[in-house]
């Protein structure tokens, strides 16, 4: 079995700088489980790693695809399978890093989604009832036929919402359902599954002070870079945490004031969202920041010990 590191975390709790410095000292290369850095154009508001950052460590799934695209867990998986076997080749080892739990359960447990995702049609009548009743009824949908999964799901996440209805649609199952199937899968894989983690109140001050530096550095200003190329704001990349607000923003929806007030209270929920989810799986090694300080090196050294 092949090795396989996940670090993943909610938002803002400070994956990337670690796993920069562990694929430093184990040999690794990394692959991102970002569901919005794979879009080109789009690097403040997905606080995406600059070149100069790296360390010199390889970087895969980060600016693949236009802004126009669609991205979606069966593209993210045979993306991520292809920069696994590239990493292999060269003996050093795949490290996922990112916050999308979903991602990572479908790449980790080997799951395939492509038989429900040939048929594009019913995602896009359930797009366009979004468009024209709006997410609370779109939502109200899911609650009949999922509840569990409405609980899970906010409201505002259409595209989770979509992919929820669409699977019910197409198999029968409720995605809740399915998803804990999926936790008992084996995985083919020799993983760690590290979950970093901290105090509640460091980590919300965090993505505050992220945020803040969002706007300085002109997030308005990208979003507004975007519009200007034509992106729908119902576009897949525009559902991302920061766009779709700015986007609410500038369509004369709200002030830019509430406009960083709605990005700083989502990225919260967001978080707390991502949390709930990595507490669901199963083999998942948890790194408490506080308990170490909130000292890299001491954090490595653990991951290194559990590797």
């Amino acid at each position: 079995m092949k090795k396989l590191i996940i670090l993943t975390g909610p938002t803002a709790v400070g994956k990337s700088k670690l796993s920069i410095e562990l694929a430093k000292q184990i040999g690794g290369e990394i692959i991102s489980a970002d569901s919005m850095q794979v879009y080109k154009h789009m690097d403040i508001g997905t606080d995406k790693i600059k070149t100069e950052n790296m360390g010199g460590v390889c970087h895969y799934m980060i600016d693949i695809l236009e802004p126009t695209q669609d991205f979606n867990v069966v593209l993210f998986k045979e993306k991520a399978m292809e920069a696994m076997d590239i990493i292999y080749s060269k003996n050093k080892i795949p490290i996922i890093v990112g916050g999308t739990g979903f991602y990572i359960q479908a790449l980790l447990y080997d799951i395939d989604f492509t038989d429900t995702d040939a048929d594009m049609s019913y995602r896009h009548e359930l797009e366009n009832i979004a468009k024209e009743k709006g997410d609370l009824f779109l939502h109200n949908m899911l609650k009949e036929i999922d509840e569990e999964s409405a609980l899970a799901i906010p409201k505002e996440n259409i595209k989770r919402v979509v992919r929820a209805l669409e699977y019910y649609k197409k198999t029968g199952q409720k995605i809740s359902e399915h998803n804990k199937e999926q936790r008992e899968k084996k995985s083919p894989y020799d993983f760690r599954y590290f979950v970093l983690t901290d105090d509640r109140k460091v980590l919300y001050d965090r993505i505050e002070k992220r945020i803040d530096n969002m706007i300085d550095e002109g997030l308005v200003e990208e979003c507004k870079k975007l519009k200007n190329l034509g992106i729908d704001k119902n576009a897949t990349s525009m559902q991302g945490l920061g766009y779709r607000e700015i986007f609410g923003y500038l369509d004369g929806e709200y002030d830019l004031e509430r406009a960083i007030y709605l990005i700083k209270r989502n990225t919260r929920h967001f978080a707390k969202r991502q949390l709930t989810w990595f507490k669901r799986e199963k083999d998942v090694i948890w790194l408490d920041k506080s308990a170490y300080n909130r000292e890299d090196a001491k954090i490595l050294e653990e991951i290194k010990r559990n590797i």
